[in-house]
């Protein structure tokens, strides 16, 4: 039997519903791949837990794959550069500060730092691409712009390293309506990023996780 594939997108803090959509509706197991796409802290109330609850998957042995973020991103430049703690605020920064317990970045412990600078940019799986974002379409190694993959989404591309690639990305929230569309179509990019931290309007609100064998989503 194939080894299924999952991507998940943007839990931003949202651990209950993380949690229950790994154990009770794909019911992950170790002979599964689960490849997370960024974004998992601010704007929720508990990403100490969602970070706590990957790095379990991961000592226990479960094949959890988690890239970098935007938000993980902005993390780090506001730690280098006090001039950018106010773009980390002003995207829900303080709640993250909230769930673990600090007022002062200074005061993050190590442990986590170190996993979200050993965060990795993309991946990649058979034929298809998992990414935060997007590529850069208009340089030769679109490999190499971190940027574009955490900040720039595109619909298509015509790099002749990335056409002919389905591309599974996050970052910009769209409707469930939407997602649907795109799996019925066998679109070459897709867009997982149903808006779980955001309860209205209605059409958000949703954790995905899409299956590259089945070409299929649970959505929650």
């Amino acid at each position: 039997m194939k080894q299924r594939v999952f991507a998940i997108s943007d839990i931003h803090g949202c651990y209950d519903r993380f949690r229950e959509m790994v154990e009770q509706h794909i019911v992950l197991s170790k002979s599964d791949k689960l490849i997370l796409l960024g974004d998992y802290i601010d704007r929720g109330t508990n990403s100490k837990e969602v970070i706590d609850y990957i790095i379990a998957l991961q000592k226990s042995g479960y094949d959890v794959i988690p890239l970098m973020g935007n938000h993980e991103a902005m993390l780090l430049d506001a730690l280098a550069d006090p001039s950018g703690v106010t773009l980390w605020f002003v995207n829900g920064g303080h709640k993250t500060m909230q769930s673990f317990g600090i007022s002062r970045l200074i005061e993050f412990d190590p442990y986590y730092i170190d996993f979200f600078r050993n965060l990795n940019y993309y991946y990649a799986v058979e034929n298809f691409l998992f990414v935060h974002a997007g590529f850069n379409d208009s340089i030769e190694d679109p490999f190499s712009d971190r940027r574009s993959m955490l900040w720039e989404s595109r619909q298509e591309y015509q790099h002749p390293l990335l056409k002919g690639k389905t591309i599974i990305h996050g970052h910009q929230t769209i409707k469930l309506s939407s997602l649907i569309d795109s799996i019925d179509k066998h679109a070459r990019v897709i867009n997982i990023d149903t808006g779980c931290v955001y309860a209205h309007p209605e059409e958000y609100g949703r954790l995905t996780a899409f299956e590259i064998n089945s070409f299929s989503i649970v959505s929650i």
